[in-house]
Protein backbone atom coordinates (compact mmCIF):
# COMPACT_ATOMS: atom_id res chain seq x y z
CA UNK A 1 0.00 0.00 0.00
CA UNK A 2 1.25 3.29 -0.97
CA UNK A 3 2.29 5.79 1.77
CA UNK A 4 1.44 8.91 -0.12
CA UNK A 5 2.96 10.95 2.76
CA UNK A 6 1.63 14.43 2.66
CA UNK A 7 2.83 17.01 5.58
CA UNK A 8 0.74 19.34 7.11
CA UNK A 9 0.39 22.66 6.86
CA UNK A 10 1.88 23.96 9.78
CA UNK A 11 5.20 21.68 9.05
CA UNK A 12 5.44 23.08 5.53
CA UNK A 13 5.54 26.83 6.84
CA UNK A 14 8.72 26.52 8.47
CA UNK A 15 11.84 25.98 6.09
CA UNK A 16 13.72 25.13 8.65
CA UNK A 17 11.66 22.31 10.35
CA UNK A 18 13.35 19.06 9.86
CA UNK A 19 10.23 17.71 7.90
CA UNK A 20 10.42 18.07 4.38
CA UNK A 21 8.35 18.26 0.97
CA UNK A 22 11.11 16.60 -0.93
CA UNK A 23 10.60 13.37 1.50
CA UNK A 24 7.36 13.21 -0.42
CA UNK A 25 9.37 12.68 -3.59
CA UNK A 26 11.63 10.24 -2.34
CA UNK A 27 8.72 8.14 -0.47
CA UNK A 28 7.24 8.32 -3.62
CA UNK A 29 10.46 6.46 -5.33
CA UNK A 30 10.37 4.03 -2.59
CA UNK A 31 6.95 3.13 -2.58
CA UNK A 32 7.20 2.17 -6.19
CA UNK A 33 10.15 0.13 -5.86
CA UNK A 34 8.22 -1.72 -3.32
CA UNK A 35 5.37 -2.63 -4.80
CA UNK A 36 7.54 -4.43 -7.62
CA UNK A 37 4.86 -4.00 -10.42
CA UNK A 38 6.14 -4.57 -13.56
CA UNK A 39 5.39 -3.02 -16.91
CA UNK A 40 6.10 -3.14 -20.54
CA UNK A 41 5.47 -0.16 -22.13
CA UNK A 42 6.26 1.33 -25.59
CA UNK A 43 9.82 2.86 -24.76
CA UNK A 44 10.87 0.33 -21.98
CA UNK A 45 10.45 -1.43 -18.83
CA UNK A 46 8.76 0.39 -15.48
CA UNK A 47 7.88 -0.07 -12.32
CA UNK A 48 4.67 1.84 -12.12
CA UNK A 49 1.86 2.76 -9.38
CA UNK A 50 -1.17 4.42 -10.61
CA UNK A 51 -2.67 7.69 -8.53
CA UNK A 52 0.08 9.09 -6.43
CA UNK A 53 -0.41 12.93 -4.56
CA UNK A 54 2.53 15.86 -3.33
CA UNK A 55 2.07 18.85 -1.81
CA UNK A 56 4.74 21.74 -2.01
CA UNK A 57 4.88 24.94 -0.41
CA UNK A 58 5.53 28.20 -2.47
CA UNK A 59 5.26 29.92 1.30
CA UNK A 60 7.78 32.97 1.92
CA UNK A 61 8.99 32.44 -2.19
CA UNK A 62 10.15 29.09 -2.11
CA UNK A 63 10.37 27.04 -4.84
CA UNK A 64 10.67 23.04 -4.44
CA UNK A 65 13.80 22.58 -6.98
CA UNK A 66 14.87 18.85 -5.75
CA UNK A 67 18.21 19.27 -3.98
CA UNK A 68 19.21 15.45 -3.73
CA UNK A 69 20.29 16.02 -7.40
CA UNK A 70 20.94 18.94 -9.30
CA UNK A 71 18.25 20.01 -11.46
CA UNK A 72 18.71 22.13 -14.51
CA UNK A 73 16.45 24.53 -13.73
CA UNK A 74 17.55 27.13 -16.49
CA UNK A 75 16.17 24.54 -18.76
CA UNK A 76 13.35 23.93 -17.16
CA UNK A 77 12.43 27.91 -17.36
CA UNK A 78 13.29 28.48 -21.09
CA UNK A 79 10.84 25.76 -21.62
CA UNK A 80 7.77 26.99 -19.43
CA UNK A 81 8.66 30.32 -20.94
CA UNK A 82 8.66 28.66 -24.83
CA UNK A 83 4.69 27.14 -23.13
CA UNK A 84 3.64 30.42 -22.10
CA UNK A 85 4.60 32.50 -25.40
CA UNK A 86 2.69 29.17 -27.47
CA UNK A 87 5.91 28.32 -29.29
CA UNK A 88 5.78 24.39 -30.43
CA UNK A 89 9.37 25.07 -32.68
CA UNK A 90 11.98 23.38 -31.51
CA UNK A 91 14.19 24.97 -33.22
CA UNK A 92 13.45 28.08 -30.60
CA UNK A 93 14.25 25.73 -28.06
CA UNK A 94 17.70 24.43 -29.60
CA UNK A 95 18.87 28.30 -30.37
CA UNK A 96 18.79 28.40 -25.84
CA UNK A 97 20.65 25.15 -25.73
CA UNK A 98 17.32 23.39 -24.83
CA UNK A 99 17.64 19.86 -26.52
CA UNK A 100 14.86 17.79 -24.35
CA UNK A 101 12.65 17.91 -27.41
CA UNK A 102 15.44 16.77 -29.72
CA UNK A 103 14.39 13.26 -30.11
CA UNK A 104 10.46 13.91 -30.66
CA UNK A 105 11.19 16.34 -33.25
CA UNK A 106 13.80 14.26 -35.35
CA UNK A 107 12.52 13.09 -39.01
CA UNK A 108 12.28 9.67 -37.58
CA UNK A 109 10.23 10.24 -35.14
CA UNK A 110 7.79 12.43 -36.23
CA UNK A 111 7.01 10.46 -39.44
CA UNK A 112 6.78 7.32 -37.04
CA UNK A 113 3.61 9.81 -35.58
CA UNK A 114 2.41 9.72 -39.71
CA UNK A 115 3.11 13.63 -38.75
CA UNK A 116 4.87 13.32 -42.70
CA UNK A 117 4.05 16.63 -43.64
CA UNK A 118 5.95 18.66 -40.80
CA UNK A 119 9.05 19.79 -41.29
CA UNK A 120 11.60 18.29 -38.78
CA UNK A 121 11.35 20.10 -35.59
CA UNK A 122 7.70 21.31 -35.56
CA UNK A 123 6.05 19.63 -32.54
CA UNK A 124 2.58 20.39 -33.88
CA UNK A 125 -0.19 21.88 -31.21
CA UNK A 126 1.57 20.66 -28.02
CA UNK A 127 1.06 22.66 -24.31
CA UNK A 128 1.76 26.08 -25.03
CA UNK A 129 -0.66 25.91 -28.24
CA UNK A 130 -3.63 24.51 -25.85
CA UNK A 131 -2.51 27.06 -23.32
CA UNK A 132 -2.93 30.07 -26.02
CA UNK A 133 -4.78 28.66 -28.85
CA UNK A 134 -6.67 26.17 -27.58
CA UNK A 135 -8.13 23.93 -30.58
CA UNK A 136 -6.98 26.79 -33.31
CA UNK A 137 -6.40 24.91 -36.94
CA UNK A 138 -2.65 24.08 -36.61
CA UNK A 139 -0.40 24.58 -40.11
CA UNK A 140 2.99 24.86 -38.51
CA UNK A 141 4.96 26.07 -36.07
CA UNK A 142 5.80 29.37 -38.14
CA UNK A 143 2.15 30.66 -38.71
CA UNK A 144 0.85 33.22 -36.87
CA UNK A 145 -2.01 32.58 -34.52
CA UNK A 146 -2.57 35.62 -33.20
CA UNK A 147 -6.18 35.79 -32.06
CA UNK A 148 -7.34 32.69 -32.99
CA UNK A 149 -8.65 30.05 -30.76
CA UNK A 150 -8.96 29.85 -26.72
CA UNK A 151 -6.32 32.16 -24.99
CA UNK A 152 -6.52 30.06 -21.47
CA UNK A 153 -3.50 31.44 -19.96
CA UNK A 154 -4.84 34.99 -20.44
CA UNK A 155 -8.38 34.25 -19.58
CA UNK A 156 -7.20 32.82 -16.13
CA UNK A 157 -4.71 36.53 -15.89
CA UNK A 158 -7.61 38.13 -16.50
CA UNK A 159 -9.50 36.76 -13.58
CA UNK A 160 -6.85 36.88 -10.96
CA UNK A 161 -6.45 40.24 -11.52
CA UNK A 162 -10.25 41.10 -10.84
CA UNK A 163 -10.45 40.92 -7.14
CA UNK A 164 -14.73 40.02 -8.26
CA UNK A 165 -13.64 37.05 -9.97
CA UNK A 166 -10.46 35.76 -8.40
CA UNK A 167 -12.19 33.45 -6.52
CA UNK A 168 -13.69 31.77 -9.66
CA UNK A 169 -13.59 27.54 -9.28
CA UNK A 170 -13.05 27.42 -13.29
CA UNK A 171 -9.81 29.06 -13.66
CA UNK A 172 -8.99 25.57 -15.66
CA UNK A 173 -5.93 25.04 -17.97
CA UNK A 174 -5.53 22.20 -20.12
CA UNK A 175 -3.04 21.02 -22.78
CA UNK A 176 -5.60 17.97 -23.62
CA UNK A 177 -7.06 18.03 -26.73
CA UNK A 178 -8.20 15.29 -28.30
CA UNK A 179 -9.22 17.14 -31.50
CA UNK A 180 -5.62 17.44 -32.08
CA UNK A 181 -3.79 14.50 -30.16
CA UNK A 182 -3.20 12.90 -33.62
CA UNK A 183 -1.51 16.10 -34.63
CA UNK A 184 1.00 16.57 -31.53
CA UNK A 185 4.59 14.79 -31.85
CA UNK A 186 3.67 13.71 -28.62
CA UNK A 187 0.69 13.40 -26.61
CA UNK A 188 0.75 15.75 -23.23
CA UNK A 189 1.79 14.35 -20.01
CA UNK A 190 0.79 17.22 -18.13
CA UNK A 191 -2.49 17.80 -18.76
CA UNK A 192 -5.20 19.92 -17.07
CA UNK A 193 -3.85 22.59 -13.83
CA UNK A 194 -5.94 24.50 -11.84
CA UNK A 195 -5.55 28.06 -9.71
CA UNK A 196 -7.29 28.64 -6.92
CA UNK A 197 -7.10 32.02 -4.40
CA UNK A 198 -7.80 31.18 -0.93
CA UNK A 199 -7.58 34.52 1.99
CA UNK A 200 -7.96 36.79 -0.58
CA UNK A 201 -4.65 36.57 -2.43
CA UNK A 202 -2.91 33.36 -1.76
CA UNK A 203 -2.80 31.50 -5.13
CA UNK A 204 -1.70 27.90 -5.52
CA UNK A 205 -2.11 25.73 -8.23
CA UNK A 206 -3.20 21.82 -8.78
CA UNK A 207 -2.22 20.00 -11.72
CA UNK A 208 -2.79 16.51 -12.85
CA UNK A 209 -0.25 14.57 -15.19
CA UNK A 210 -1.79 11.50 -16.48
CA UNK A 211 2.01 9.95 -16.89
CA UNK A 212 5.09 10.74 -14.72
CA UNK A 213 8.42 9.64 -15.36
CA UNK A 214 9.74 9.86 -12.01
CA UNK A 215 13.48 10.19 -11.80
CA UNK A 216 13.79 12.90 -15.09
CA UNK A 217 10.12 14.15 -15.69
CA UNK A 218 8.46 14.66 -12.35
CA UNK A 219 11.42 17.04 -10.94
CA UNK A 220 11.41 19.15 -14.26
CA UNK A 221 7.01 19.47 -13.89
CA UNK A 222 7.21 20.38 -10.04
CA UNK A 223 9.68 22.87 -10.91
CA UNK A 224 8.06 24.06 -14.13
CA UNK A 225 4.20 24.71 -12.39
CA UNK A 226 5.67 26.03 -9.66
CA UNK A 227 7.66 28.60 -11.92
CA UNK A 228 3.99 28.88 -13.41
CA UNK A 229 2.36 29.73 -9.91
CA UNK A 230 5.19 32.06 -9.07
CA UNK A 231 4.75 33.94 -12.05
CA UNK A 232 1.29 34.17 -12.36
CA UNK A 233 0.97 35.13 -8.58
CA UNK A 234 3.61 37.78 -9.19
CA UNK A 235 2.01 39.15 -12.70
CA UNK A 236 -1.36 39.44 -10.66
CA UNK A 237 -0.91 41.29 -7.38
CA UNK A 238 -1.33 37.71 -6.14
CA UNK A 239 1.15 35.27 -3.27
CA UNK A 240 2.16 31.97 -4.24
CA UNK A 241 1.10 29.77 -2.03
CA UNK A 242 0.82 26.15 -2.84
CA UNK A 243 1.21 23.74 -5.29
CA UNK A 244 -0.32 20.75 -5.71
CA UNK A 245 0.97 17.12 -7.81
CA UNK A 246 -1.47 14.59 -8.70
CA UNK A 247 0.01 12.05 -10.89
CA UNK A 248 -1.89 9.18 -12.74
CA UNK A 249 0.26 6.57 -14.20
CA UNK A 250 3.72 6.96 -12.14
CA UNK A 251 6.67 5.06 -13.15
CA UNK A 252 10.49 4.00 -12.99
CA UNK A 253 12.39 2.91 -15.93
CA UNK A 254 13.71 -0.10 -14.77
CA UNK A 255 17.46 1.86 -16.23
CA UNK A 256 16.43 4.17 -13.56
CA UNK A 257 16.46 2.52 -10.06
CA UNK A 258 19.52 2.11 -9.17
CA UNK A 259 20.25 6.17 -9.79
CA UNK A 260 16.84 6.90 -8.00
CA UNK A 261 18.57 3.71 -4.78
CA UNK A 262 21.58 6.52 -4.18
CA UNK A 263 18.94 9.40 -4.46
CA UNK A 264 16.85 8.14 -1.58
CA UNK A 265 20.26 7.95 0.68
CA UNK A 266 20.68 11.60 0.59
CA UNK A 267 19.41 14.05 2.97
CA UNK A 268 17.75 17.12 1.58
CA UNK A 269 18.87 20.89 1.80
CA UNK A 270 16.72 23.64 1.97
CA UNK A 271 14.64 24.69 -1.50
CA UNK A 272 16.22 27.97 -3.00
CA UNK A 273 14.06 31.34 -3.03
CA UNK A 274 12.80 32.82 -6.35
CA UNK A 275 13.07 36.62 -6.79
CA UNK A 276 11.14 37.78 -9.82
CA UNK A 277 12.72 41.15 -10.69
CA UNK A 278 10.59 43.10 -12.91
CA UNK A 279 6.51 43.43 -13.67
CA UNK A 280 5.41 43.48 -17.22
CA UNK A 281 2.40 44.51 -18.63
CA UNK A 282 1.74 40.89 -20.88
CA UNK A 283 2.85 37.74 -19.63
CA UNK A 284 4.51 37.24 -23.07
CA UNK A 285 7.18 39.72 -21.83
CA UNK A 286 9.13 37.70 -19.25
CA UNK A 287 12.68 36.50 -20.14
CA UNK A 288 14.74 34.45 -18.32
CA UNK A 289 16.77 37.04 -16.91
CA UNK A 290 13.63 38.35 -14.79
CA UNK A 291 14.14 35.48 -12.34
CA UNK A 292 16.65 35.19 -9.75
CA UNK A 293 17.15 31.71 -7.94
CA UNK A 294 19.44 32.05 -4.53
CA UNK A 295 20.84 29.56 -2.30
CA UNK A 296 20.06 26.64 -4.29
CA UNK A 297 22.56 23.67 -2.87
CA UNK A 298 22.08 20.39 -4.41
CA UNK A 299 23.46 16.96 -4.04
CA UNK A 300 25.79 15.66 -6.96
CA UNK A 301 23.61 14.96 -10.20
CA UNK A 302 22.84 11.51 -11.06
CA UNK A 303 22.66 10.65 -14.64
CA UNK A 304 19.53 8.99 -15.90
CA UNK A 305 18.49 7.83 -19.82
CA UNK A 306 15.98 10.53 -21.01
CA UNK A 307 12.84 8.53 -23.23
CA UNK A 308 11.13 9.96 -25.91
Amino acid sequence: MLKKTLINNKQRHNRYNDVHDENQYLNLIEDILEENEEFVGRNGTTYAVFGCAMHFSLYDNIVPFLTTKKLAWKTCLRELLWFIKGDTSNKRLKDQKVHIWDSNGCREFLDSRGLTNYEEDDLGPIYGFQWRHFNAKYSNCDSDYSNKGIDQLNYIIEQLKNPETRNSRRLVMTAWNPCQIDEMALPPCHILCQFNVSNGNKLSCALYQRSGDVGLGVPFNIASYSLLTHLIAHHCGLVAHEFIHYLGNTHIYDDHIEGLKVQCQRKPYDFPVLKLLRLCDNIDDYNEDDFKIESYKYHDNINLLMRQ
